[in-house]
């Protein structure tokens, strides 16, 4: 029996990798002769760069970047073979970067990330996939295109600093000097925020406040990359403010598509497609996936729900292990054969989350044990 075991990390707790440990041991205890492939997967989100390079041949390389404040630390990417770089934006520009204090989408800059393009370029890197989450910034891309090359000025001829906010007196944008090696470079952007760039549902009025926005300064911002988006309009750049999924990462969604061609598409879809997600379950007799919580958002881009699609499609049934169920009934979740939460006992959240690998096994093995005895029934009758 061929077992393909591809999970989603479970948030807090458990990398993908080590989910899909347990789950093997658990169902090791009965099936101590299956065929295992372990598969750990990821959304596009965090730890999406970790996934392909446990599952992928490549190498980190490690760099100095400035942060969202423009401060000097070490951030990495994953270079793979035949020229693909893997990016996380959070690395170089993640809110987790920022103590509570130093919140401030005014100010905080994407130029971080535009460090790392620059430095994947140089390594020859074609294909260039970005991963938009956990983003600190609010600024459109302003940070990550002036260190790729591109120039922004207000109506006095100056340059503009860093931060969203410069955005209201843009004048001008230069890109003469943007580096040659985003226009020979593929740009497969992982995202699943369909948000426009301004308005009700903008970058700036649903991803501002957690980022440090009071409602006066989501005003002040959504307003600045209005402006960012018309003077792009004036110089003849095509529009692309209204696309699902310009206002991801406060803009850099737009940023990305209007400057360096990027293709925007499901994170899930992405990581699937990179790691020939469709070719392993093809190969497998049964698929085991799971995530820290299953909900009505599972089958909305996260990677058990995208797990069962591609699995229905070959006809290759699906088990799926949780952390919790939360507001699901059986009838809401039929793309899966079975669904079994492991949690075992109510206990502090905290011990809850360090007890998860041994929760795992536990719910792991006693789905094989029922395997196995429905086997052995269907022999008997």
């Amino acid at each position: 029996m061929k077992i393909l075991i591809a999970p989603d990390s479970f948030k807090e707790s458990l990398e993908a990798i080590e989910v899909c440990q347990a789950i093997q041991s658990g169902f090791r205890q009965v099936f101590a002769d299956a065929d295992y492939t372990l598969l750990p997967m990821a959304d596009g989100g965090e730890g999406t760069s970790d996934v392909l390079s446990y599952a992928l041949d490549g190498r980190w390389k490690e760099i100095t970047v400035h942060d969202p404040l423009m401060r000097l630390i070490k951030a990495k990417y994953l270079l793979l073979a035949e020229g693909t770089a893997v990016i996380e934006m959070a690395r170089a520009s993640g809110l987790h970067l920022l103590t509570t204090e130093e919140r401030n989408p005014l100010a905080t800059s994407s130029y971080g990330v535009g460090e790392l393009v620059a430095d994947a370029l140089a390594e020859g890197a074609k294909r260039i996939i970005i991963g938009l989450g956990g983003s600190a910034t609010n600024d459109a891309g302003l940070g990550m295109l002036s260190a790729l090359g591109v120039k922004f000025y207000d109506a006095q001829g100056n340059l503009l600093s860093q931060g969203g906010a410069e955005l209201a007196k843009l004048t001008r944008i230069d890109t003469s000097d943007l580096s040659p090696g985003v226009t020979n470079a593929v740009f497969e952007v992982a995202c699943d925020v369909t948000n426009p760039l301004c308005g009700e549902l903008g970058a700036s009025a649903v991803f501002g406040p957690q980022k440090g926005a009071s409602l006066e300064q989501v005003a002040q911002l959504d307003k600045a990359l209005n402006n960012f988006a018309q003077v792009c309009q004036q110089q003849g750049f095509d529009d692309c403010q209204n696309i699902a999924g310009a206002g991801a990462a406060g803009g850099l969604g737009f940023a990305l598509m209007r400057f360096c061609a990027a293709q925007l598409q499901s994170g899930f879809t992405t990581v699937a497609e990179t790691l020939k997600l469709s070719e392993h379950i093809a190969n497998a007799d049964l698929v085991i996936t799971g995530e820290g919580k299953l909900d009505t958002q599972t089958a909305m881009g996260k990677v058990a729900g995208g797990i069962s699609q591609i699995a229905r499609q070959h006809g290759v049934p699906v088990m799926a292990i949780c952390g919790s169920v939360d507001g699901l009934n059986r009838a809401q979740t039929t793309q899966f054969e079975v669904v079994m939460p492991s949690i075992q006992k109510i206990e502090p959240i905290q011990q809850v989350l360090e007890n998860a690998y041994d929760n795992i096994e536990t719910t792991a093995a006693n789905l094989a044990a029922a395997m196995r005895l429905g086997q052995m029934m269907s022999v008997m009758y």
